[in-house]
């Protein structure tokens, strides 16, 4: 057991390069305001630093983004997240769609060497659980989809 948790992460720490064939600019366009990051997290705390600047998210929620959130969860998130509130080596998921914003959330997804170093939310959960989350070389599609998995755990239909 102890060796496959151990393949696991070190699987998930060289993953492949991101999947650019699901991202889509037209949704999440770069809306730069010429800021620096920092006057970024400043401006606006609740959104994280990073290409996301505006989610929409729908009801129903998109159930083969629900999947394919599953599966990249499976892959490269279940050996540090559990789905309940409890901590495993990071913080747990349950109701964090609850307690951030999704932009937030995919920001920290894509954009984790940035957020960990720059936004004041991100240091937070660094503190607490005293390991750096890695990059996995999430795309913006891909975090989209976990987004979506995270809404259905959350309970939300």
């Amino acid at each position: 057991m102890k060796y496959c948790v151990i393949l696991a992460i070190t699987a998930a720490m060289f993953s492949c390069a991101p999947d650019k064939s699901k991202m889509n600019n037209e949704q999440y366009p770069d809306q730069s305001s010429g800021k620096s990051a920092v006057e970024e997290v400043i401006a606006n705390p609740t959104k994280g630093i990073g290409a996301v600047k505006n989610v929409t998210l729908k009801s129903p929620l998109e159930q083969e983004r629900v999947s394919r959130g599953l599966a990249i969860y499976e892959m490269k998130c279940a050996a540090c997240h559990k789905l309940t509130d409890q901590r495993l080596v990071g913080p747990g998921w349950k109701d964090v769609t609850k307690r951030r914003k999704p932009e937030w959330i995919m920001n920290m997804a894509t954009n984790v060497d940035v957020m960990l170093e720059k936004d004041a939310e991100a240091q937070k959960l660094l503190e607490l659980c005293l390991v750096r989350m890695p990059n996995q070389n999430i795309s913006v599609g891909d975090a989209r989809d976990i987004l979506e998995y995270m809404r259905s755990n959350d309970g939300e239909k």
